[in-house]
């Protein structure tokens, strides 16, 4: 009717092409009004939808520890149900890591580092097993920050190799820690949530990295469906209790017999014999120890004889060569000198020929000798 009236209006005072001129305006502005009040509550609403799932993610990562997160948020954004994650992409250091080929099968796109024209597209970033420092420009492209899953109970085992170091120590209890990453230092951002794990006797660090991976991810998933609450209630991390996880190095496979006690060098095998084979000299070549078997009862054919750490026994009923340490007896079932031999081998194409040449007489060229002096001589230079 007011449309009617205003034609009326018009085409008594002037004509029929002002009538329509007028019709035509006033179609623009209720089509133009009907617009922004269809529009507006979409607009509030995906504002209010910011602040909880589902979460545009930015993935940081490389290894297998890593792929297991990856793993957790791709089948949460592929589910048929209510979403946890809305995007998901990837950015990695190199091209020939598991989190990059884990991508490429899945679909995933990939950044390479650093990543460009992130601004605006990602909610929050998760960090796993990636090893370089993000800056805090960076930090701060992501409103809800970026996240990192740490296979530690923080502010225990800061650093790169958490899990080794646990094994090393012979801790009892370990867990994982969800923590906001704070820019140029490692593992000290506030804490979000952590869970404890129990860890096994005698458990390698492959074996309890496999657990932690596993534990991680599934906090990672937990920690992400209630975000903003973590975020209020997140606490600073403790100034005690502090310890430092250092990236293992060759040096560390090093035996000094003297000074490792049996446990000591079991616990050294199974947090890095996977990677880096236990090493002693023996006549003044390197030898690696392979296929420990741990703490030996040794029967000996000479008990008058004096042992010192470092002295070899070969034990033909079980075909083991122990060796002395400062506590004990260790034994290995093979060793490699040029080639792998096992440890009947060495004895009798080695070992066996070298005791009949000095007629049982203890010399220290007849022994597994530590490199103490090739060690100290390392420290110095890397603290030089």
């Amino acid at each position: 009717m007011l449309l009617n009236g205003i034609i009326a209006a018009v085409s008594v005072r002037t004509n029929v092409r002002a009538a329509a001129a007028v019709k035509k305006g006033f179609h623009q502005w209720l089509t133009q009004t009907s617009w922004r009040k269809r529009r507006e509550p979409q607009r509030l609403c995906r504002q209010a939808s910011t602040s909880r799932p589902p979460w545009r993610i930015l993935f940081f990562g490389s290894d297998g520890f890593a792929v297991e997160s990856l793993k957790m948020l791709l089948s949460s954004s592929r589910t048929s149900g209510e979403k946890l994650v809305e995007l998901l992409e990837v950015v990695t250091l190199s091209s020939d890591v598991p989190v990059k080929r884990f991508a490429g099968e899945n679909n995933l796109p990939v950044h390479t580092w650093p990543p460009e024209g992130v601004d605006g597209r990602f909610d929050v970033g998760v960090v796993v097993s990636f090893g370089c420092l993000l800056h805090k420009t960076l930090i701060n492209k992501f409103p809800y920050g970026i996240l990192n899953v740490h296979p530690s109970l923080l502010p225990r085992w800061r650093g790169p190799a958490p899990i080794f170091h646990t094994i090393i120590h012979g801790d009892t209890v370990t867990g994982v820690t969800i923590m906001q990453i704070s820019p140029h230092r490692f593992d000290v951002g506030p804490i979000l949530s952590q869970e404890l794990h129990q860890v096994p006797e005698r458990c390698t660090a492959d074996e309890l990295g496999t657990a932690l991976a596993s534990k991680g991810a599934d906090l990672l998933i937990n920690t992400l469906q209630t975000l903003s609450e973590r975020i209020s209630s997140k606490r600073e991390q403790s100034q005690t209790g502090v310890t430092f996880a250092p990236k293992i190095s060759p040096s560390m496979s090093w035996m000094v017999w003297e000074e490792q006690t049996c446990d000591q060098i079991d616990r050294l095998f199974r947090a890095i014999g996977s990677r880096i084979p236990l090493r002693t000299t023996w006549m003044g070549r390197t030898i690696k120890l392979l296929d420990f078997v741990g703490k030996c009862h040794i029967s000996l054919a000479d008990e008058r004889r004096m042992f010192v750490p470092g002295s070899v026994s070969y034990q033909k009923e079980s075909n083991t060569l122990a060796v002395c340490c400062k506590d004990g007896w260790v034994g290995f079932k093979a060793v490699v000198l040029k080639k792998r031999l096992s440890a009947a081998d060495f004895y009798n194409g080695y070992l066996h020929q070298d005791l009949k040449k000095r007629k049982l007489q203890q010399t220290a060229d007849g022994l597994f000798v530590s490199k103490k002096d090739d060690l100290k001589h390392s420290r110095r230079e890397k603290t030089q």
